[in-house]
């Protein structure tokens, strides 16, 4: 596998709209689309050699993986010039390398370009605290973040600062003064960068990812100190943020890290992306929590964050806070999904099903 070979299997997923790109020995090439992962046709099972040499071009002038070693894994971004950019995961995988590659559009896109609800402006414009936009892996966290990121640099003269593992989106100068910076390039970890960027005099900080304890830590101390920290988390919906985030601290801790995030989360944005009616792209059930009085309380009390699921249902006029459940039933509405995939999708099947007038 040389450069041009790989150039040319990459653009034709950039040609074709995908989202991701896989290289594993004993397959061909493999790209999804719209949700599906589809098989590259006439191109033969990669070998061994294949995929350490398009590892090796993915690393070109960077620290690369020892290929004698049995483990092994390291993120990079990619670009090709003039078509796209990618994130690329390289790992060990049964003593081979293999390779997945997120395609990164050149172009940030707006929220109503991702049919993003409009209230996440109103969320992006919070002077202080803490944001965390959530998912599963391939759901939009980095998407939503570079959106409202774009926002901002719209609407606000303000110092973002980023710091991201690797960098994805590109910004480009416009009212604000954007710094991005890499892990593993311009910065050892998050927690280093964090703790350094408060010295950087920063309006807006963006974590690409909380993945420790450390730097759940500083994130706090970022938004005590009055600054906007806009981070992603690997949770599925809001409760489930806030009992995650407090469990990466020890037991003896978590009550004051309850109380600390009480008084600085201001929003949990949750995501799920769902196969289109039609076929053809992916569409965004949102969950969104926004920080009231009543549920801050429910934060630093454990034995109440089962009440926070009413609190948003009930919080959908005043606050323009919705479930997941409530969103699919406006998409099931505006006939942009299937009542099938909106069902499988819910968080609660039957009373999904009722709220339709189904059964």
């Amino acid at each position: 596998m040389d450069a041009n070979t790989l150039h040319k299997l990459l653009a034709f997923g950039i040609d074709r709209g995908v989202s991701d790109i896989h290289f594993e020995v004993g397959y061909p090439p493999h790209y999804r689309l719209h949700g599906e992962l589809l098989g590259a046709r006439k191109v033969p099972p990669l070998t061994p050699a294949d995929t350490e040499a398009i590892a090796d071009i993915l690393l070109a002038g960077r620290k690369k993986l020892d290929y004698t070693q049995p483990f092994g894994e390291i993120d990079v971004s990619y670009s090709l010039s003039g078509m796209g950019r990618f994130r690329a995961s390289i790992f060990r995988q049964r003593s081979s390398v293999g390779i997945v590659m997120r395609l990164i559009p050149f172009t940030v896109k707006t929220f109503d370009e991702l049919h993003l609800p409009p209230v996440l402006a109103e969320i992006a414009d919070a002077r202080r605290g803490l944001v965390l936009i959530t998912g599963a892996t391939g759901n939009g966290k980095s998407t939503t973040i570079a959106a409202m990121i774009r926002y901002l640099n719209e609407t606000r003269h303000a110092h973002i600062i980023t710091i991201e593992d690797p960098i994805e989106y590109l910004f480009e100068p416009g009212k604000c003064m954007i710094i991005q910076r890499e892990v593993g390039t311009d910065t050892e970890s998050f927690a280093d960068a964090l703790t350094a960027a408060l010295r950087q005099d920063p309006d807006v900080i963006m974590v690409g990812e909380i993945r420790d304890r450390k730097t759940a830590e500083t994130c706090l101390k970022a938004a005590e100190t009055g600054h906007l920290v806009i981070s992603a988390i690997h949770t599925p919906d809001s409760v489930a943020t806030i009992q995650r985030y407090v469990g990466m601290f020890p037991p003896e801790a978590q009550d004051v890290v309850r109380e600390r995030l009480g008084d600085s989360l201001q929003a949990v944005v949750s995501l799920r992306l769902l196969p289109g009616k039609d076929g053809r792209g992916r569409i965004p059930a949102v969950e969104i929590l926004r920080v009231t009085r009543t549920i801050r309380e429910c934060i630093r009390t454990p034995g109440r964050l089962g009440d926070i699921p009413d609190l948003i249902r009930r919080g959908r006029d005043l606050y323009s806070m919705q479930l997941f459940d409530q969103h699919l039933v406006d998409l099931v509405n505006a006939g942009v999904i299937t009542m099938e995939v909106a069902t499988y999708a819910s968080s609660n099947p039957e009373e999904f099903e009722r709220s339709l007038n189904i059964i």
